[in-house]
């Protein structure tokens, strides 16, 4: 599978899994787990999670997921913003390893910008790397004039990723963010590629979908594939739908898909706030 290069050198695949969502019921649990295992069997070894989702429900259901077949996983959690201090930011990761089983992370995002400094928050991010308990740290949800602000330090500069929202319908970023990130050959980690399904039934994506005689999902991921610098980590709970989102992986779009995706889903004419879900 193709990758992206992260600060170091080491690879970042181009498409995963997310868990937003998942570790909420326990009657979905054996589930879900199937469906990262089966992920992991196609070679999808992004998994993404964070202390937020299920109130860490969702790690435990990764840490099932990937028990015995660690070294096949990329693994990467968030902290809230609320446990981003020097001490807390360390606590949040060490309850986040047990979650998941393991005693290390690839990757470490704040999840998004609260009211801790960010220099503190750094600075617990570079103790849990020279502790060997995270590979990588970085950040989500940061717009513009944060990632600015993030990169006037010298720990700033040492982020690996943003995640950030980033499909068809929410193109703001590429006015922006997106190249600014590019310069820096920082990559770009897209959530919600699909807008949770809401832009499945828009007309373009369906007719490009047509042509290529696969799911309009597998087309929204495709395009967000076809970016420079990104990468795509789109939820899937059962092992139908992991497999699908492994196919888009295969899709090559023609320039005329993509004019027509361009232009059925046009950017904003303007810089936007940063859009988050």
């Amino acid at each position: 599978m193709r990758g992206l290069r992260l600060p170091g050198g080491q690879e970042l695949p181009v498409l995963g899994q997310g868990t937003w969502g998942m570790g909420e019921r326990r009657a979905q649990r054996a589930a879900e787990v199937a469906a990262l295992q089966r992920g992991l069997d196609l070679g999808l070894g992004l998994i993404d999670t964070a202390e937020m989702y299920g109130s860490g429900g969702a790690e435990e259901v990764v840490g099932a997921a990937i028990a015995g077949r660690r070294d096949e996983v990329f693994l990467v959690s968030k902290v809230y913003p609320h446990n981003a201090g020097r001490r807390d930011a360390v606590a949040a990761c060490e309850r986040s390893l047990r979650r998941l089983g393991t005693d290390q992370l690839d990757l470490y995002l704040l999840h998004w910008r609260g009211s801790t400094p960010l220099a503190e928050t750094l600075e617990a991010f570079e103790q849990l790397r020279a502790d060997g308990k995270i590979r990588h740290y970085g950040v989500s949800n940061f717009g513009p004039g944060d990632m600015s602000e993030l990169f006037e330090s010298e720990l700033g500069r040492r982020s690996a990723t943003n995640q950030v929202l980033y499909n068809l319908t929410r193109r703001g970023i590429e006015l922006d963010l997106l190249p600014w990130c590019r310069e820096q050959e920082l990559p770009v980690m897209a959530y919600s590629p699909i807008e949770q399904g809401r832009l499945l039934g828009e007309p373009a994506l369906r007719r490009v979908a047509e042509r290529h005689s696969v799911a309009p999902a597998q087309i929204a991921i495709a395009w967000v594939l076809a970016q420079d610098g990104v990468c795509a980590i789109p939820k899937a709970a059962t092992v139908a739908h992991v497999e699908q989102n492994r196919a888009a992986l295969d899709i090559e779009l023609s320039a005329a898909d993509l004019a027509e995706l361009d232009a059925g889903f046009p950017a904003p004419p303007h810089p936007v706030p940063l859009e988050i879900l």
